[in-house]
């Protein structure tokens, strides 16, 4: 696709889309009807994008990761993100909207601090949202009261109202998050299946030796999967961070070796990843109220 387009302002991004100038330099509802350029090239935003498609055949991309939207899909992007299309051609049937949000428009305002506390940002477009037509219309609602709002004439509240409507919107998406989470058990539930899979895996080969605890990012990368994402399924399954989570394994498997060999604690906790003993020590008696040792006594 080659090197990514960067595209610094709101106005920017209309002209590269063969739009009209924007009606508000900081903020835009920009319907994809209304879109004539669409090029092939990847972008990198400098602001937030909050959108939803109906389409067929589009190719969306967000960072590293490609989907095939069929049917309507709420995502977000941060500011720095990658996105794009990965067609030349405008497709035949698509519907739906962008809303931009340059980080400008909320200086100075508490959601400026607080708009990077919605994890979802932090999603890959594979993780996106589903809506049911009940919950896209009260989206599409809001989209509309802000549009209404910088299309009227600006005044002094006028910031202040468009912000809450954005924050209205945020919040409803969390809402509609915790839905999805949960009508997709199975899903979450295959993901947890992988999750452990992945970690016997790792714990049973020599790469725990060689590198040490796997991090949280690398396992999430190993899941194809968002830090955030996986975070949020394991607190909804399970009551613990994903950090928690491969402890419990690490745990698990110095338990059973501790029962099972005559492997010294250091020993241990050198085929557990731990450079040094004392670190393995502290862990298992934070997680177990006893010591390895005391641990082993019990089997005795």
């Amino acid at each position: 696709m080659g090197k990514p387009c960067r595209i610094k302002s709101i106005s920017e991004f209309h002209k590269l889309r063969g739009l009209s100038k924007p009606e508000h330099p900081l903020i835009s509802v920009v319907n994809i009807e209304d879109i004539t350029l669409l090029p092939a090239s990847l972008t990198i935003l400098d602001f937030y994008c909050i959108s939803i498609k109906h389409t067929t055949d589009v190719t969306y991309r967000y960072g590293q990761q490609v989907y095939d939207f069929q049917g309507g899909v709420l995502f977000f992007s941060a500011p720095k993100q990658v996105i794009g299309f990965e067609t030349i051609q405008l497709p035949t049937i698509a519907s739906g909207w962008f809303l931009l949000i340059h980080p400008d428009f909320l200086w100075g305002m508490p959601l400026a601090k607080t708009i990077r506390n919605y994890e979802f940002f932090d999603y890959t477009v594979h993780e996106a949202l589903f809506l049911s037509d009940k919950e896209e219309k009260i989206i599409e609602a809001i989209i509309s009261h802000i549009q209404q709002e910088y299309r009227a004439n600006i005044d002094k509240y006028s910031q202040g109202i468009i912000i809450a409507q954005i924050e209205l919107l945020l919040n409803y998406a969390e809402r509609f998050y915790n839905r999805q989470f949960i009508t997709r058990k199975i899903s979450n539930h295959q993901l947890l299946a992988r999750l452990d899979a992945l970690l016997n895996d790792y714990f049973a080969s020599e790469e725990l030796t060689l590198k040490g605890l796997p991090t949280v990012q690398s396992v999430c990368d190993r899941l194809n999967i968002s830090v955030s994402y996986l975070s949020r399924v394991l607190k909804l399954l399970t009551g613990q961070s994903t950090q928690q989570h491969i402890h419990e394994k690490l745990i698990e498997k110095a338990k059973e070796r501790l029962s099972t060999t005559q492997l010294s604690v250091s020993e241990i906790a050198y085929t557990l990843g731990f450079e040094h003993p004392q670190s393995f020590s502290k862990l298992f008696k934070a997680k177990t109220n006893q010591s390895p040792l005391e641990f082993r006594a019990s089997f005795n």
